[in-house]
This record gives structure tokens, sequence and C-alpha cells, in this order.
């Protein structure tokens, strides 16, 4: 089918080592930082609907309901979920799990930036060729959706005009409910769903509060609650120990006066799946609706909850979460992370034409400082070849991401920085003495800028590309650039989300779902049932367990 057929445009997955990506997506971060507080849109919802949503009314006192984040990113990941989210059944190990009355997504549903286009094509429309039209033989589900920080840097404007603008909205078969980016919802056998809006872990607006405070009035000692952020903080907080704080507050001044039990913490964000759990609470992250994969080799064994180290005075009891499971396991993730060698050149090509491009201006530089008459400090310091070396330098350093001097381990990013500005500046003083033993040096200008952009750049670029890999992978065992290690390569497979199921004696079972290697060539069915999905998987999409259910009392 084509897009005039689908009605959007499939999408290729973003090339997250694009030079201009990396540049717009830095400034718009910085901007979201810098001026979040002042486009805040959290603040305005008050003036919207403030009723929470009851969907603990069914049939037989029992509900299905499925979570998936981080989906709006290339067509054939997010469609492949999307797909196994809409069928009517799921067969997992052979177990037969109905699909969800409620679809939640825990942020990031568009990649790299949120735009009305960048829904339409990279969710809205894979998530409409999945289910079309309402189910004809069960109930419409509901999909309910929390921004992410992609969603954030328009200010949430495209995600609230998607999400939350109209009572009759929907996407595909679909309904949407919501009038805000946070919500309470309701669930049967005395559960609650709290979704929470901390985007960047300022704080929690008070407009957010109220909201809260309000549907908390119905919340009484017997209720459990499962609470949903758009970031797993608790794994955060092991470097920065206040970006759990605005969850704990939350958790202490409005669940816990409930008398209610938290008993479950669910985010995406980073995109695997990892689990920790303490006798009374389970912390989930499942991030693997779409994006590219992130590894799993650097989570801690156990994590403390809340960090010791916080400034908060009136912090929760800190209490220890063992490591249960993850997908991929670390043992997969450092397979999959040697593939950076290979991925990195092939899926960013404008990474290596600009590494091409700074290396040849280097090269240049060398050349006309070392053939100069000139003193040897002069031809050292000469403009041109400073500016090139200030250049490698910041940009090394910069891509290390060095946190503010009063943070842990600052200066690993900084060393990491340094040492890999450093290989590059090697690497460019290797190619000018191999260039100044070719003869186009001496040919006629512009003959040797030729050569070199042609001949050359291509070979140099490759070439530092790799060092940029072996960067990478070396710096990611300290923990630096880990991120993008794994975004560079933009792994698509290994996807999971998670179906969940409340019996009716109150039991909640969470069955985590993995999808070793997602579908890459789809069917089309124009004749098929108003409800059923536009295009079908050539090959097919196998689901399974990540681990065993989980059952939470």
């Amino acid at each position: 089918m084509n897009p005039q057929e689908l009605g959007f445009t499939p999408q290729r997955p973003v090339g997250w080592l694009a030079p201009l990506l990396l540049l717009s997506t830095g400034l718009r971060t910085l901007l979201a930082v810098l001026f979040g507080a002042y486009l805040d849109k959290r603040e305005l919802q008050n003036a919207l609907d403030g009723d929470w949503f009851d969907h603990s009314q069914t049939a037989d006192g029992e509900l299905w309901f499925d979570y998936v984040a981080d989906l709006g990113d290339g067509f054939n990941a997010t469609y492949s979920v999307a797909y196994l989210l809409a069928q009517p059944s799921l067969e997992v190990d052979g177990a037969a799990l109905p699909r969800g009355r409620l679809l939640v997504m825990g942020g990031d549903q568009v990649y790299p930036l949120a735009s009305g286009d960048g829904y339409e094509s990279r969710m809205k429309g894979p998530y409409r060729a999945a289910l079309p039209e309402p189910p004809t033989s069960s109930t419409q589900p509901t999909l309910f959706a929390l921004p992410g920080n992609h969603d954030w840097y328009d200010g949430l404007t495209a995600f609230i005009r998607l999400f939350a603008r109209r009572r009759d909205g929907h996407i595909g078969g679909w309904r949407t409910e919501q009038r805000r980016s946070y919500f309470a919802v309701k669930l049967p056998a005395n559960w609650w769903l709290f979704a929470i809006d901390e985007q960047f872990g300022a704080y929690i607006d008070d407009p957010q509060l109220g909201y809260f405070e309000e549907a908390a009035r119905h919340v009484g000692p017997d209720d459990r609650v499962i609470l949903m952020t758009p970031s797993p903080k608790w794994v955060k907080s092991v470097d920065n120990p206040e970006q759990y704080d605005a969850i704990d507050y939350f958790i202490r001044k409005t669940l816990d006066p409930t008398g209610a039990s938290t008993r479950v913490l669910v985010s995406g964000d980073l995109h695997h799946y990892a689990r920790y759990s303490s006798a009374d609470r389970e912390l989930i992250t499942c991030g693997g609706g779409g994006a590219y994969l992130l590894g799993t080799q650097q989570l801690p064994p156990e994590l403390i909850v809340p960090q010791p180290d916080t400034l908060t005075r009136n912090r929760s009891i800190s209490k220890p979460y063992a490591f249960q499971s993850s997908y991929p396991d670390a043992a997969g993730s450092k397979r999959m992370a040697w593939g950076v060698f290979r991925r990195v050149p092939t899926r960013n090509p404008g990474f290596v034409t600009m590494l091409g491009l700074i290396h040849v201006l280097t090269m240049l530089a060398m050349t006309g400082a070392a053939a100069g008459n000139a003193g040897i400090v002069q031809r050292l310091f000469s403009i041109p070849l400073a500016a090139m070396l200030v250049l490698i330098l910041a940009g090394s350093v910069a891509f290390a991401q060095p946190p503010k001097a009063d943070k842990p381990k600052h200066a690993r990013h900084w060393i990491a920085g340094l040492l890999h500005a450093f290989a590059h500046i090697a690497l460019a003083a290797g190619g000018t003495w191999l260039w100044l033993q070719l003869p186009f040096h001496d040919w006629m200008w512009p003959g040797p800028l030729v050569v070199a952009a042609v001949v050359y750049g291509p070979v140099i670029g490759f070439v530092a590309t790799q060092v940029t890999a072996l960067y990478l992978l070396i710096a990611s065992t300290v923990d630096v650039n880990l991120n993008e290690l794994y975004a560079g390569q933009g792994i698509e497979d290994a996807k999971s989300f998670l179906r969940m199921h409340i019996a009716a004696d109150g039991t909640l079972t969470i069955h985590p779902i993995g999808i070793d290697k997602i579908c890459r060539k789809w069917t089309p069915d124009p004749g098929g049932a108003p409800d059923a999905s536009w295009l079908h998987p050539r090959d097919p999409l196998v689901p399974h367990r990540i681990e065993a259910p989980i059952k939470v009392r």
C-alpha cells in the first residue's frame, strides 16, 4: 500500500548521529531547559476538564490493559509493536492473552521532535493502520498517553492537540478520553492508575497536584496504585539523587495520606526492559515500543530508593530494590554493542561525511603549517590549524556530555572527551603524514583540494568513524556515551511492551512481552474486515515472555 492509500508516509528510523539532527535536537533541548518554565502548558491545563476516569466496571470484574512507551520512530519497529497490540489475542508461550481494553502510552510518542506531521507519520498513522476501526466483536479500547521529553520539545502543543483536544477523539479504533497531559484512572478490584507529568524533573505544577488530590479523595486504604512516570528516575537517581525527589514527593503528599499502597512504578524513556523489586513494590522500565534499543549492561545489581544522598529533608525511608530481570540481558547487550563498527557508518552517512570534512580541513591546515617557511611555533599555532584543533577538542568534549562540576563522576566525561579528541588529532596527524608522502600535495591548486575532497575525504571519514565507534565502545564501560553507543547503531529488534491483567480477586498479573525480531516486510490486506490490520507481517512476529508473569497482590 502506498502513502496515498495508507494516509501517511512510513518513515525510516531516525539517524541519531546525523549532524543537523544532533544540532537541532541539542538546540531544542537547550531551549526546553532554559525556557520550559515560561512555556509550560501544564499551568494552563487548569482550564480544561479535571475529571478522573472510571474503568472499574466490567462484566466479569476483570480487566486486561497494555503499556507501551517510546514508540514513534521507524515504521517497521513501531508498526510491529502496534500490530501485536491490536490483535484480538496473542499466543505467548502457549497462553492466550486477550487484547487490552486500555492502551496506555508511557511517553515519547514521536521522534525526534514533536510536530503534527511527526505524530501523523510516526505514531498515529501506524496505530490507525494496525486497528483502523473499533472492534466489532468486543468493547472499543481506550487510549491514554503520557508525554515524554520528545513530546515536550514544542511545549506540548502537538501532544494536547492529538490526545486531549476532543471528547470524541480517536486514533484508529482506539478512543481518547484524557483532557490533560496527566490522568487518573480507576480500575477494577480497588486498583488505580495515576500518570504524572513531571517532565525534566523540575516540579509537579499546582494544577496537576490539585487534579490528583481531587482524584485521591476517592482512593481508600484498601486500594492499590500503579504510578506511571515519564522516566525511570529510580535508576537515574543513582548518579543524580535529586532525580527521584518529585516522584517521592507525589507519593508522600498525595498517595500515602489515602492509606493506599503504591505497588508498581512503571516508566519508559530508557529503551529496554528492566525490573527491580522489593517486598512491597515493583519498579519497571519498559521503553521498547519502537525506538532504538538501549543496552542493559550498566544496570546496577541493586537500587536504593530514594537515594540517601538526596538533599530532600523529608524524603521517604530508603529501601533496597533487587535487580530481577532485563531484556536484552547484559550478555546480549554487550554482543550487540560490538555492532557499532558496522552499524554507525551504514546508519549515519551524514556523520561519516561530517567527520570526513573535518579531517580534510584539519589535514589541509596541518599541511599548510608543515610546508610553510615560518618557525615551528608559528606553524603549530597558525590560525586555521588552531581553529580546527579547537573545533575537534570542543566537539569531542561536548559529545561526551560532561555534567556540572558538582555532580559525582563528572571528571570521567571530560577525560573521555579529551581522549576522544586526542585520538582524532592523532589520526589527522597520521593522515597528514601520509598525504605528504603522496604526489597530490605538489599539484597545482586546486588539484590538491579536489583529490582531498574526492579521495582522501571518504577514506578518512570512514576511518574516523571507526575511531569514534571504538571510543563509544570503550567509553560505555565507564557509563559515558552509553546512549550514543546504541543510538548510533539504531538497533530496531528486541522490542517490548507489557500486557497486564487484573483478576476478579484483585491480583494484578504483569506479562512482560518481548519481540526478538521485528518484521521488515509487510503484506497489504485491502479486503479485510473494517477492524482488521491493513498490513500483515510476511514473516510471523513471535512474541514471548521476557520473564515469568509477575504477580502483584
